[in-house]
This record gives structure tokens, sequence and C-alpha cells, in this order.
């Protein structure tokens, strides 16, 4: 897409962008290459004409009342809930898991392949649109849980959210009874800090096994756990796993349930089968390392080193976390545990017993791939996505460039009332939360914002009011961003502040 300017450059820009497309093409390379090259020497007049026509369509504008939405050929009706922007839609159509090549979908692929089918089937395309009980009712998210909050969940109105989580499909697959495991993949959304390792749309695989006290010999689910166990694969880890299966008060037994025997089998199936998903994944990775020169020879040649942690989880127990050592380091890879049974029951499926993981795809891939910083997922530098090629092969990323910081403060005074700064997308009354700062900051500067932390509060001693103080910084991963251009991005986010959230510059 070209845009040449004319006499009148802001109006001509207004005039032939609408709102989708200039998100959809606001950190296009081609598009400011386009606008540049009809503009020649008048870059500052450019930049001026960028951030006005931004001006006018974010911020000058009368909000324009939008009825419904279209996400993957269907249409829902909006309402005062609505706080999805068309940045995280836009996203929806890539789906990184699913993309031949790419880092996200070699990790899924690596971790699909230490559960086959037939006993396990995996699901990857489930729509990322559920219903609020789809996503929080079904698994028991009580009425106050703060991940029902529009501060925390992208809502397509008041019944409908993008799913915050793969458990959102949980319930059903459970119901449906219809292989004895299964692994589900799926983008997922939440409104979240502004950061290298937070990014509002990520990836997640979670996992789960099954026993049907119905159809085992004799219905001993401790028994036909131990025998399926027993024909798994052995492995060379070193494991530190010094606490007992189940503690009274850190990790109970669901003694309501379950017998001890029978969560004893099952917890060690579960070890088993994802200490062997740490084995495909690190065994491949150590080795690129030793390639790459990252690590002495010696250190490729010793057991790989885990540890289970006591950990809690809603929707398990008891639960743990898996801990690898990598590079010196205790990173934890992933969370699981023996399934709360009241899911099993509410699904349909009393007579069954389970356990299941979770893990975050873009987490493990970093690990794997030594990528330094989460936008590059969503890169379609072929810089970048040219590293990759399939997951026989783990190739440690090489950075193709490093461009310059430029850092940005903005100051602001909240509201003196109760109900202070806030409100997301719509400015209707609530209390200030960070997550809107954030959404407004990535709004306006999308992949071209590295971070964005707190750096000063002050209450007034005589007033009360409140005012914080932000650092944005802006740093492209592709190229050198001007100081006139981060100016231009900032004018915006300092408007914006004002506009949506009800804030007073300071």
């Amino acid at each position: 897409m070209r845009i040449c300017l004319t006499q009148a450059p802001a109006e001509a820009l207004t005039a032939r962008l609408d709102l989708h497309i200039f998100m959809q093409h606001r950190h296009d390379k081609s598009f400011y290459q386009g606008v540049v090259s009809c503009a020649g020497p008048m870059y500052n007049d450019w930049v001026e004409a960028v951030m006005s026509a931004k001006a006018t369509l974010f911020t000058a504008q009368p909000a324009v009342s939008i009825d419904s939405l279209q996400i993957n050929d269907k249409t829902y009706k909006t309402d005062s809930w609505t706080n999805v922007p068309h940045s995280i839609l836009s996203l929806i159509p890539r789906r990184l898991h699913l993309e031949p090549s790419h880092p996200v979908s070699l990790t899924r692929s690596l971790i699909e392949s230490r559960f086959p089918s037939p006993t396990f089937a995996h699901y990857n395309n489930l729509s990322p649109v559920v219903t609020v009980a789809q996503n929080f009712d079904s698994l028991g998210f009580p009425a106050d849980h703060p991940g029902r909050n529009r501060s925390d969940t992208y809502y397509i109105n008041k019944d409908t959210v993008l799913r915050t989580h793969t458990s959102a499909h949980e319930a059903e697959i459970f119901r449906a009874d219809v292989t004895e495991g299964y692994t589900i993949s799926a983008d997922v959304y939440r409104r979240d800090a502004i950061d290298r390792s937070h990014y509002p749309v990520f990836h997640q695989m979670e996992g789960a096994r099954l026993w049907d006290g119905k159809k085992v010999p004799g219905g001993n689910i401790a028994k036909a756990v131990w025998d399926d166990l027993s024909a798994m694969p052995k492995h060379n880890l070193q494991v530190e796993d010094p606490n007992p299966t189940v503690h009274p008060e850190r990790n109970p037994l669901q003694a309501a349930h379950h017998s001890m025997e029978e969560v004893e089998a099952i917890a060690a199936h579960l070890k088993r089968s994802l200490e062997g998903v740490v084995v495909e994944l690190f065994s491949r990775a150590r080795v690129a390392a030793a390639v790459a020169g990252r690590t002495p020879d010696s250190a490729s040649e010793e057991p790989l080193r885990v540890r289970w942690v006591e950990a809690y989880f809603p929707f398990t127990s008891p639960s743990w976390e898996l801990e690898v050592f990598w590079q010196g380091d205790w990173l934890e890879i992933l969370g699981c545990g023996v399934t709360k049974q009241d899911l099993l029951i509410n699904a349909g499926v009393p007579d069954h017993r389970a356990w299941a993981f979770g893990v975050g795809l873009e987490r493990v891939a970093m690990l794997l791939f030594s990528i330094p910083d989460i936008r590059l997922f969503w890169s379609k530098d072929q810089r970048f996505l040219s590293q990759f090629t399939d997951m026989e092969h783990i190739n440690r990323y090489r950075s193709f460039s490093k461009h310059p910081a430029c850092h940005k403060d903005v100051s602001f005074w909240l509201r003196s009332s109760s109900n202070s700064a806030g409100g997301g997308l719509r400015s209707n009354a609530q209390d200030f939360h960070e997550n809107d700062v954030m959404e407004v900051v990535r709004e306006v500067g999308g992949d071209l914002v590295e971070d964005v932390r707190l750096v000063d509060e002050f209450q007034h001693p005589t007033s009360g009011r409140k005012s914080l103080c932000y650092r944005v910084n802006y740093r492209s991963l592709e190229r050198t961003l001007t100081n006139e251009e981060a100016n231009g991005l900032h004018e915006m986010v300092k408007r914006d502040l004002v506009t949506k959230l009800g804030v007073e510059m300071r």
C-alpha cells in the first residue's frame, strides 16, 4: 500500500485511511517506505502528518459505535463490555502454533511427539472465541475472581470473551470422552504488562491423560496406571523429587474422591511422561548450544537435571512445577497435577481419574532457540523466520540487528474521586488499573514499544491526589526509530491517556 502526500498531508492521510487500514499498516515497513518515497525530503512533515492523522482517527473524532464484530467469519454483537481493540483482533488469523517452521509451532510439535495417537488426540484448531461459561464458570472461577475483570480479559460482549487459557475447552473434551488423552494448543489472550517476556497474545499447550474406572480391568485404576507406566520408556535424567506425593497442608490428597494408591500411581505416570518431554526438548537444545559454542563440551555429556517442586493450581491437587537446570540456573518449565475430581464430575465423567499439565509455548521456545524478546515471534521479517527450519534441528537465534532504545516518560494525575482514572477503551468509570495504561500504549505503539514500567509515584500531602510516572521504551526490532517518530508516538500516548482514561497530564 502506498500513500502519497499532497498539499494537505494530514487531511490526505485522514481521508484515505480508515481505522482498520491504518491499524493494519501503521507498523509495516513497506507502508512507511511508500509514504516516504512520495514525501521525499518532507520527512518531518510526513511524521507530523502521520501523527496528526492518528490523532484525528483515534482521539479527535467522536467515538464510533460499532454494533458487531466479525471474527473467523462469525458475527458477534457488541455491548458496554466490549473492550477488544482491532490490534488484537488482527492477530487472531496468525495462529503461530500452526505456522510451518515457526519456533512456536516447532516447540508444539516436539512436545506433541511425546504424546502419540491413538492414546492422545491433538486439538489445534479450536476457536479463540468462547463463552464466559466456558472460560470461567466451567472451571469453578468465583464470581469475584480478578481474571473475570475487563482489566484482565478481552470481552467481545458481556457473555463472550477471547479465551484466556486453553482450559476453556477442557470440560467439553472431558465430556466428549473420545480418547484416553489429549493435548490442546492454542492462542490465548490477556491484557498484560509490556516487556520482553509478555505479550497480549501468546500460546499455551495443555494435556491430560485419563483412566475410566468402568473400563480398566476389575475397576482397579491404580493397577491400570502402573501397568501403563511399566510400558513407558525410561530415561537417564537426574531427578530431584524430595517431597512426598501428598502433604495435608501443602499438597493435599482429594480424599473424598481418590485413594492414596491411585494418586501415587497417577503421579508417577505424570512425572515420567513430563520428564520425557524435557528429554525431547533439552537434549536437542543442548546439542544446538554446543554447536553454537555456548556450552563446554563436557556439559553436553552430563545428564540433564530436573526437579519437582510442590505447587498450587486451582484445577489440580496434588500439584507440581517441573524445573530444569539449564545454563547454570533452575528454570520453571510447566505446571501439572492430579485433575480436580469436581471438573470430571461436572463434565459427566465421574468414574474417570486424570492428570493434567500446562505449558507456555513461547516460554519454552525462548529457552530452546535463545530468543530474547517475545515480540520477535510476531515478526514477518525473513531475517528472523529463515533461521528456523524443522523440529529435527534446533537452531539458536542469531541477532540480525541491534537498534537503539528511545526512552520517554509520561507523568499524570489520577482523578481525585474514588473512581479514579480508568475505563479501558470506553472511558467507563472504574478504578484505575495499570493494564489500562499498557493497553493505551500498545494500541498506539504496537511492537515499536519494548517495555513500559512504573518509575515513580507520588501522593499530594494536601489534596491526596496520586501521581504516576511511567517510562516507555520505544525500540524497533527491525529498524532504527528516529526521535521524531518516538516523539510523535509519545504525544499520541499522552492524548489517549487523557481521552480514554481521564487522567490529567503533569
